[in-house]
């Protein structure tokens, strides 16, 4: 892990097109603004880990069967 010290207006630059700007420090928050293209996916990672846990328990999950055997099966029983 790389570690940096930086001051509030100080910032951070990922690659050529990632800055991430210090805004605030107040006790033990930090305020952290992160300027990226609009295709990059940026989450605080508590969220990212339940997005990610999500998907795995969906990919795990049963298969939901599809609409036309649900009717298949509706107009036999009739």
């Amino acid at each position: 892990m790389l570690v940096l010290t930086r001051k509030p207006d100080q910032s951070i630059m990922v690659g050529g097109d990632i800055e991430i700007t210090i805004l605030e420090v107040r006790g033990e928050q930090v305020r952290v603004g992160i300027r990226a293209p609009r295709d990059v996916v940026i989450h605080r990672k508590e969220i990212f880990e339940q997005i990610r846990e999500e998907n795995t328990t969906a990919s795990e999950a049963e298969p939901v069967p599809q609409l036309n055997d649900l009717i298949a099966n509706k107009t036999h029983s009739d």
